[in-house]
């Protein structure tokens, strides 16, 4: 089997609470939403689409707010296909191809199981995170990501991540397209209670932010 190392992505991801909006600034986010057709024991094909959208979507949009977004259609700049296939240890294939932002809308109009969040980004320390609130059935969701070109080794992790999620297959997008985090939020936060923050070791030393 071929594959091209740059097909492979390294990150590490992490359950938000009480995310600092002055982290945020006056940055205005990227809408994201990405529909799966594909999303069964970690392998998934994802059609995504992004864009700018004024005013900003309210994260507690539901489906039919959505769906109207869509159709709509203007709000789209860009547009990606990509075969995902499992996560191991903050490793994962993922290979992407642009396409055409109008076949992307139609192809998510046509089916699959939409995701929609608002993405951030911002630099800390010396890494770029991605901060995702996601919308739909997945509110009030927040998950903090760093993605580098080899293991994430080292890293400074902010005080706003509650806990690691990087293998815990439940918070990849194509897991919340089956079990949407809105109907499980409460079991999860009565599991964090209990066990604690967890935090991976195999990735070298965690630094406090």
């Amino acid at each position: 089997m071929n594959e091209d190392e740059d097909d492979f992505e390294f990150e590490r991801r992490f359950f938000c609470r009480n995310l600092p909006r002055e982290l945020l600034g006056e940055s205005r986010p990227t809408l994201i939403v990405q529909s799966y057709y594909v999303h069964e024991d970690n392998f998934a094909l994802r059609i995504r689409l992004q864009g700018q959208v004024d005013p900003m979507v309210p994260m507690t949009a539901r489906t039919d707010a959505l769906h109207t977004l869509l159709e709509e259609g203007d709000h789209f700049e860009a547009a990606s296909m990509t075969a995902k296939g499992p996560s191991v240890g903050g490793t994962r294939y993922e290979a992407e191809r642009a396409i055409d932002p109008g076949i992307a809308l139609e192809l998510i109009l046509r089916g699959g199981i939409p995701i929609v969040k608002n993405r951030y980004g911002v630099w800390l320390d010396e890494d770029w995170w991605n901060l995702d609130v996601f919308g739909d059935g997945n509110a009030p969701l927040v998950v903090a990501e760093v993605e580098r070109t080899g293991p994430v080794t080292d890293l400074t992790i902010p005080d706003f991540c509650a806990t690691e999620i990087t293998d815990d297959p439940r918070f990849s997008n194509d897991g919340l397209a089956d079990h949407p985090f809105g109907d499980w939020a409460a079991n999860f936060d009565r599991e964090l209670k209990a066990s604690g923050p967890r935090f991976l070791t195999n990735f070298d030393e965690n630094r406090d932010s």
